[in-house]
């Protein structure tokens, strides 16, 4: 499982069968201080996103197996939207602002 950000969408007018109703999407695959690793790639969208949104993605054969039509040839597929990353003590991932976490402040954390 990998982490992203959607940069944009894409629009395909004709596609395979098994993929009617998949958003794809634009993304940009993220390291593990939120700066970008790797080249931007399409993602089938099996849960609702759009550009700007932190998502994580799965590849391979996982990537088939998460959309609805699971012997469809994708190479990857946004399966999740994630609110906040936090990794020795930052958050990650984030554009608005580069806050230190609470922990790393001293705070604390809550977990849900």
């Amino acid at each position: 499982m990998h982490l992203a950000r959607v940069i944009g969408r894409v629009v395909a007018t004709t596609r395979y069968p098994g993929l009617d109703g998949v958003a794809l999407q634009w993304v940009q695959p993220l390291d593990e201080d939120g700066r970008a690793a790797g080249d931007a790639l399409v993602a089938c969208a099996t849960v609702s996103t759009g550009p700007g949104d932190l998502v994580q993605f799965v590849d391979g054969r996982e990537a088939a197996l998460a959309c609805p039509e699971t012997f469809v040839p994708v190479d990857a597929a946004i399966v999740g939207y994630v609110e906040q990353v936090e990794a020795l003590g930052r958050f990650v991932g984030r554009e608005d602002d580069e806050r230190e976490a609470p922990a790393a402040r001293g705070g604390r954390t809550e977990r849900r």
